[in-house]
């Protein structure tokens, strides 16, 4: 029978026998330790139970206990705030994926290698890289939160990056942004019922997301010499709600029959500036989820272009800029992304492949200044302007001297 364990004067540390035990919680379970020396015993409780460089001792809040009184409070950290119709889109994912693994962990006992390996089996589940993204940014919160509140010292979902996908290749060279032919934008817009027609063609036009576009007021619509479209909210979850950020809010010119078929709509059913430029029948912000199965997704599939969804317009937009001659940072800013690199990786295989030919280059590197055509006029004027360049470059010879007599 085993010697009873009888407490001493540290907390967590017990005498057995002729032995010490050194007792710790970590991540819901009981750890202990022997020792031969009380000392060492007690040196080996306090490691345990600080954190590593740090004697203050570990938080014994619990990750679903913080979780639930976190969740309710949260009120975002920038000057912009939290929207409520993110409340929940925060909460799902960490009560379906970090609880279950976590929930009686201590706040502290979850380390970026927890974190790693929790994506990692989220990935192997199924999930896409943008539910990933949704747990990383819920989670990322939360611990960012808690290192506020002192409870942490660091947020161990901080550098730690998502598992790439099966189709994660794929992606990177430019799968998800397949985009329509001319030729198929063309078909689709022509088969579409006449009373949407407008409403893809402008999506193709302008670029804009599906909420955006959804979230357009006649407010937003701005017509005279130079027509415009002012993309400054959204419509999302049925609610209307501010743009996903700074570089979202954009101007974009529209072509002129785009602006008079937008005129007329406007001079069909208008019922005031802050009613939306496309409703529904009774006048309200459309539901992207009826819109997709009702019209498009009908249309796309009997026309062999299943594959198109909202999205597809803007990429096409995209291609359309490029073809064009946009660069890279235009397109940017038409699209109201947050940085040209993703623009560019996102669109990269849309760029012209090669390096095609080099006639441009007789124009554009030459020898004779543009100036004049004839080369010993050009070269004399360059050397009156620069006669120390034009030495060295040989088109004056040096002047003779004494020395050289």
């Amino acid at each position: 029978m085993a010697a009873p364990m009888v407490k001493t004067r540290t907390p967590g540390v017990y005498k057995r026998g002729n032995r010490y035990v050194a007792t710790w919680r970590h991540r819901g379970t009981q750890h202990k330790e022997f020792f031969r020396t009380y000392e060492e015993a007690r040196e080996a409780k306090a490691s345990r139970s600080s954190t590593k460089g740090d004697k203050r001792p570990t938080p014994k809040v619990r990750v679903e206990d913080y979780f639930a009184e976190w969740i309710e409070s949260y009120a975002g950290r920038t000057h912009r705030g939290f929207s409520e119709t993110t409340r929940p889109e925060y909460r799902r994912p960490i009560e379906a994926h970090a609880l279950p693994r976590w929930g009686a962990w201590k706040l502290g006992d979850v380390e970026p290698g927890d974190v790693r390996e929790l994506f990692g089996a989220v990935r192997k589940a199924g999930s896409s890289t943008s539910a990933i993204k949704k747990l990383r940014a819920a989670l990322s919160a939360m611990f960012a939160t808690a290192v506020d509140d002192g409870l942490l010292r660091a947020n161990p979902v901080a550098g730690v990056r998502i598992p790439a996908g099966p189709h994660e290749e794929e992606e990177l060279d430019g799968e998800h942004a397949k985009v329509l032919t001319r030729a198929e934008l063309g078909f689709l817009l022509a088969v579409l019922p006449a009373d949407w027609r407008l409403f893809f063609e402008f999506l193709a036009h302008s670029g804009l997301r599906i909420s955006e576009a959804i979230g357009l007021t006649w407010a937003h619509i701005q017509f005279g010499e130079n027509p415009r479209v002012q993309v400054r909210e959204q419509v999302y979850r049925g609610k209307r709600r501010r743009l996903k950020s700074r570089s979202a809010r954009r101007d974009i010119p529209l072509s002129p029959a785009i602006a008079d078929r937008l005129l007329a709509l406007r001079g069909a059913s208008y019922r005031g500036e802050e009613t939306p430029v496309f409703a529904s029948s009774v006048g309200t912000e459309l539901i992207p989820g009826k819109v997709r199965e009702r019209v498009l997704r009908p249309v796309a599939e009997s026309v062999g272009l299943d594959w198109a969804g909202f999205h597809t317009f803007r990429h096409t937009c995209a291609s359309l800029l490029f073809d064009a001659g946009r660069n890279v940072k235009q397109v940017q800013e038409w699209l109201g992304h947050a940085d040209p690199a993703f623009t560019l990786r996102t669109y990269v295989h849309l760029m012209d492949e090669g390096i095609g030919d080099a006639a441009f280059m007789d124009e554009a590197v030459r020898a004779t200044p543009r100036a004049t055509g004839h080369p010993v006029t050009a070269a004399n004027g360059y050397a009156a302007q620069s006669p120390e360049l034009a030495l060295q470059a040989g088109i004056l010879e040096q002047p003779e001297t004494a020395a050289t007599v």
